[in-house]
């Protein structure tokens, strides 16, 4: 299966305190650089249909080598007739800012030297997938159609405001005392390991289990996440609460070092958040209480302590950074499909929920497949969305879905927040 292209947010999988990512795929074609200093690379199947897929890639530390497409792709793709391209951004980091005009400029080389496509799809996993959905919302696009995977499509404004909420709760009432930081962090690793551990130890016991729980819930984990095991039960809370402890650490303290760097500041913010509303506003209220009461813990006492708590602000330079780069306004002026895993720990399915409901009216869809982990999807599922897309593309209409498609309605996104309008 695809591993997980990390995003700005998962960054990294944390394991005793070291940070994998995502693996960089090698382009099947020469390198070539950009008039603005990215490179970019491209490769053409021996029998093309005209269709370009411009691949963005999921978050890195640095630039590295331009990829047109993870690996275990790349061949199938080519197979199917496609053009593959794609760039380095130019940056490495959440580099959102540098990555939409390095692709765009990728398909103006690509026209250059390959010959004009017939039709340019922007795709893109994890961060990327915000790359593409950016591609998308543009008022005079470079591309005919927008396919964000696994996306980190709630925004960073939105998606880390809503971390902040969970991770909030897991300090105050889990581990005040662990040395954990919320924002204004010197170095992700050493903080994420603190929290790792911090984890580990509240898992062992009821209490710790339904804190966790509630502080997960608030930050928008599933309770499904593992790619290697079943689905729980609606009922089994116990086993969704297994869910959300292993993946709370990545899917809740998203690294914010290179983002705060880049905005001179704090971005996130959660004063005025009611917790007690965002529980209720969540419909997950009922495992949360299940367990609290397993524990023997008092939830309203809980939740009056986040009420007395100490906030976080946001400085409003920082935000208006985020906002620029990048917050989407939902308002794609190209047809756009997002896909997402059910049981994606690392990039809540509640953040395509709730760009859906903000597109409303525009030329939208969302499309769940039923499985968990961070963009592990197969490649049938990958090639299916492309299909899906070029026959709305072509027959100017959305057909029926693919069978590999489920219907789902995930919880809401809790911390909507749209560039043009009001952040919650």
């Amino acid at each position: 299966m695809v591993r997980a292209l990390t995003t700005m947010i998962a960054l990294a999988a944390l394991s005793a305190g070291t940070w994998s990512f995502a693996q960089q795929t090698s382009p099947s074609s020469a390198v070539r650089s950009l008039p603005g200093g990215a490179r970019w690379a491209a490769a053409l199947p021996p029998k093309w249909h005209g269709t370009l897929l411009l691949y963005s890639r999921g978050y890195s530390p640095a630039a590295g080598v331009p990829d047109v497409a993870p690996k275990p792709l790349q061949q199938l793709l080519l197979d199917a007739g496609y053009a593959l391209a794609g760039s380095d951004y130019g940056a490495g980091g959440w580099s959102l800012e540098e990555a939409v005009p390095a692709q765009r400029a990728t398909i103006a080389a690509f026209a250059r030297v390959y010959g004009k496509p017939t039709r340019v799809i922007a795709w893109g996993s994890s961060m990327g997938g915000l790359v593409t959905t950016a591609l998308a919302e543009q008022p005079h696009p470079a591309v005919d159609g927008a396919l964000p995977m696994c996306a980190s499509i709630g925004g960073a404004v939105g998606m880390m405001n809503m971390a902040l909420d969970g991770a909030y709760a897991f300090r105050t009432l889990v581990a005040p005392d662990a040395g954990i930081r919320l924002v204004g962090i010197d170095d992700d690793r050493v903080n994420s390991k603190r929290v790792a551990d911090a984890v580990a130890i509240a898992m062992r016991t009821p209490q710790g289990r339904a804190r966790t729980v509630l502080a997960g819930v608030l930050g928008g984990i599933p309770g499904w996440t593992s790619a290697d095991k079943p689905q729980p039960a609606s009922g089994d809370y116990e086993l969704q609460a297994d869910e959300i402890g292993r993946s709370f650490a990545m899917g809740v303290f998203l690294p914010r070092q290179d983002q705060e760097r880049r905005t001179g500041g704090i971005f996130s913010w959660n004063t005025n958040v009611e917790y007690r509303a965002q529980l209720a506003r969540s419909g997950r209220r009922p495992i949360v209480a299940a367990l609290y009461r397993k524990a023997g813990l008092d939830l309203d006492a809980d939740l009056a302590r986040l009420a007395l708590g100490e906030r976080v602000a946001a400085e409003p330079r920082a935000v208006e950074y985020m906002m620029q780069h990048y917050t989407p306004n939902a308002r794609p002026t190209v047809p756009l499909l997002a896909v997402q895993m059910i049981g994606d720990g690392l990039t809540s399915p509640s953040m395509q929920r709730g760009y859906v409901e903000a597109a409303r009216g525009r030329d939208v869809r969302s499309a769940y497949v039923r499985g968990a982990g961070h963009c592990t999807f197969m490649p049938e599922v990958t090639l299916a969305a492309i299909r899906y897309l070029e026959a709305r593309l072509s027959q100017r209409r959305w057909g029926k879905a693919p069978a590999i498609f489920v219907r789902y309605t995930p919880p809401p996104m809790l911390r909507p927040c749209v560039r043009g309008k009001t952040c919650n």
